[in-house]
């Protein structure tokens, strides 16, 4: 049996989890400030005038006033100096003051009214008719082809130019929760792999995990795959349950949130005794993962390292071309506020590695209709090169470094 996996009841791999994240605290106030004038300072490099930003995680990241997307406008809009306006329905002030964390003047519309009236309104009055607005990427079309009845398009741009440069370079702050995310969720591994016996369902180990993710002190599972066997072929899974059998290949993707960050951790391994080929191609997603780690400095582009990726495979007589036998998609992705974010270790991301960036590294190498090995920790970028958040597995009978 592989090392620490098997070995333990449900319950007292649950009792040996303790909470994990007295250590750490909430963006402050003074960095929230810090972002917006950052995006400010990059305003007035790009020629941007306004930026809008839709509720969802960037106006979460610039303003720490967590708010979901609906049919009704609800953001906020940032001038290239002076404070920051909140976009609102008149109705939802009050909850919607009581969130804030950064404090925001009001630009409020009745139910009645048009919103991107009253945001194009504001901006005309402020800036002008001659203004370059720059809206978040996340938008909803249906604000954007209201905002173009009034604006010509020319006057309208992209917003990732300041959104993505702010949010890719994390602070000591943000690099401390995803850090403790992290930890957190290598612990809930070691522990779902100690309780897992013969028949226990794909449901209920999410179960256990998401309970799990509860001991260490987060919310619960962002979000859990848990494959077994041939399904372990199919990087993001099968839409049915399954039953843990003897000699099971075992593939486990989770993952939870600390105050808005992310973690995000796989580990594939034997319910008993691997068989060659899967120890062959264990080793193999080993040299690849350490592949782009070696990569991985600053100053080198994103896809030079899922080059270095495509040159292993090519080393190791597999296919190096996104094809099977080899890795089908990226190596990795930027990781913060969304689990997936900008920059994207990938064939064509031609940005720069620089000090605060963060990525997955997961070139999952697959054979096909037979199984899969996924194994997946993050790195983040210093000026001396990249350092890991978590350890990568020692070996496949020892895949949690016990």
């Amino acid at each position: 049996m592989t090392l620490g996996v098997g070995i333990t009841r449900a319950e007292d791999a649950l009792d040996q989890l303790t909470e994990m994240t007295a250590d750490v605290a909430p963006i402050s106030l003074e960095e929230y400030q810090a972002r917006v004038a950052k995006a400010q300072q990059l305003m007035q490099t790009h020629g941007i005038d306004a930026m809008y930003l839709n509720a969802g995680t960037n106006l979460e990241y610039f303003t720490g006033l967590k708010w979901y997307a609906s049919e009704r406008l609800v953001g906020a809009l940032i001038l290239q100096e002076g404070p920051v306006y909140l976009i609102a329905p008149a109705f939802e002030e009050g909850s919607l003051t009581q969130a804030m964390k950064l404090p925001l003047q009001s630009l409020l519309w009745e139910e009645h009214e048009a919103p991107t009236d009253t945001l194009l309104d504001f901006l005309d009055t402020e800036l002008g008719n001659d203004y370059q607005l720059a809206i978040d990427e996340s938008t909803a079309y249906s604000i954007v082809a209201k905002l173009e009845k009034r604006k010509p398009a020319h006057s309208i741009c992209d917003a990732v130019v300041v959104t993505a440069e702010c949010r890719m370079h994390k602070s000591a702050a943000e690099l401390k929760l995803i850090q403790t995310a992290m930890d957190m969720t290598l612990k809930v591994h070691q522990a779902v792999g100690s309780m897992l016996h013969e028949g226990i369902a794909a449901s209920e180990v999410k179960a256990f995990i998401h309970e799990a993710h509860k001991r260490v002190g987060a919310p619960g599972s962002f979000f859990c795959i848990v494959l077994f066997g041939q399904a372990t072929a199919y990087p993001h899974g099968v839409n049915y349950d399954q039953n843990l059998q003897k000699n099971d290949w075992v593939l486990i993707d989770t993952g939870c949130k600390l105050h808005g960050y992310h973690s995000d951790i796989t580990r594939t391994y034997a319910f008993g005794t691997p068989t060659d080929a899967q120890r062959e191609f264990w080793d193999h997603e080993r040299a690849l993962q350490q592949a782009a780690f070696d990569a991985a400095k600053p100053g080198v582009t994103c896809e030079a390292v899922d080059q270095a990726v495509r040159d292993e495979l090519k080393r190791l007589n597999l296919a190096a071309d996104y094809k099977l036998p080899g890795v089908p998609h990226r190596t990795g992705h930027g990781i913060g506020m969304d689990l997936h974010e900008w920059p994207y270790l990938v064939g064509g991301d031609t940005t720069q590695l620089a000090p605060g960036m963060c990525f997955s590294n997961e070139p999952m190498v697959i054979n096909p209709e037979q199984f899969g090995v996924r194994l997946e920790d993050h790195f983040y970028i210093t000026a001396e090169g990249a350092k890991w958040f978590t350890q990568p597995s020692e070996s496949v009978d020892n895949p949690f470094n016990l």
